[in-house]
């Protein structure tokens, strides 16, 4: 794809070329091997490796699934089609070549999740934490539970504080006030684990008047909200990607008042945190609610999102007394790395 003077699209295309072989080289595997995986032929891999053949939407998407790049393929990607669109364009053609129908998904993969939207919201002294996702069963048996973790860490900045704190002031499962539904469907749950700072639960695919399993190669949507007090809740909410997930949305929700701050970073068990590779969205609501969005399409399978927060204005009801959980300085610096929720 080199020339004496490449253009924009061709540097874009060789930066895909050289992010895809760099990951390949990271992964040690061979580009036969890495082909076997992907689903293509190794001839087809190797003329993409070396320029001949250029990058398309369905091999970045096999590509990342595969060597799970923290989303780096998949974005020297996206910036080499938009450039190739704006190209496309100005010539009159189509900017981009057909979506792909249907997403490819590693061999033996199982439930995916096609996408999660999760918001926490700021009420009356409680926070309340929703959760929809879109489901698709894309192994070979049926599912009949999914399991939710609910933790709490008042403060993930002194452990000792934050276990004599939740040893006194322990999560009840009555207080969480779990409620759940598939497609509509009340589902029942059963608890898993139950501690101070931890409970998982399973959530069922039944109910009293009937059992409603996803079966493989269904769809389905599901949806679960909790309440836990300001007094047990530290500021940050955290998404773990446990399972393969295509698009995933965290917001968080703050009475305008409070003045919200809110940052984001990104971690894993193997790396450091580091800032999210995009902006996050502020928008404020006609009722003084201020919401604050992050969205991504390159979820890394084991990683870590976490969104937190301080607030510059009036303290929230329920506010444990203690003066340095709401600092006045309006450049404190950010809290280090808080546990997932």
């Amino acid at each position: 794809m080199t020339t004496s003077d490449p253009s924009p699209v061709q540097r874009a295309a060789e930066a895909f070329v050289a992010e895809f072989a760099r990951w390949r080289v990271e992964r040690g595997m061979s580009k036969k091997q890495l082909a076997a995986a992907m689903g293509f032929d190794a001839s087809y891999v190797s003329h993409v490796e070396a320029g001949r053949h250029r990058p398309t939407e369905d091999f970045a998407r096999r590509a990342e699934a595969i060597l799970q790049s923290g989303g780096s393929v998949w974005q020297r990607y996206k910036e080499y089609d938009e450039l190739r669109a704006t190209a496309r364009s100005r010539v009159g053609v189509p900017g981009r070549d057909p979506p792909v129908p249907d997403q490819w998904l590693p061999p033996g993969t199982g439930l995916v999740v096609e996408r999660e939207t999760a918001r926490l919201s700021y009420v009356d002294g409680k926070y309340r934490c929703t959760v929809r996702r879109a489901l698709y069963n894309a192994g070979t048996e049926p599912i009949t539970r999914y399991l939710v973790r609910i933790s709490v860490d008042r403060y993930p900045d002194d452990p000792a504080r934050s276990n004599r704190h939740h040893h006194d002031h322990p999560m009840s499962l009555d207080e969480l006030s779990l409620v759940a539904s598939c497609a509509g469907e009340p589902m029942e749950w059963r608890t898993k684990t139950d501690r101070d700072t931890l409970k998982e639960l399973w959530l069922l695919f039944e109910n009293a008047q009937g059992r409603f399993p996803l079966y493989p190669g269904q769809r389905t949507t599901i949806a679960y909200s909790w309440h836990i007090g300001i007094d047990k809740w530290g500021n940050f909410f955290e998404r773990a990607i446990r399972l393969p997930t295509r698009h995933l949305t965290v917001e968080v929700e703050f009475p305008a008042r409070m003045r919200p701050v809110v940052w984001g970073v990104q971690t894993s068990l193997s790396a450091e945190e580091v800032p999210l590779r995009t902006p996050i969205t502020q928008e404020l609501s006609e009722d003084g609610r201020a919401v604050f969005s992050w969205h991504t399409e390159a979820a890394t399978l084991h990683d870590y999102y976490r969104l937190e927060w301080r607030f510059r204005g009036s303290r929230p009801e329920g506010a444990v007394e203690d003066a340095d959980d709401w600092p006045d300085p309006p450049f404190a610096p950010p809290t280090a790395r808080q546990l997932s929720a």
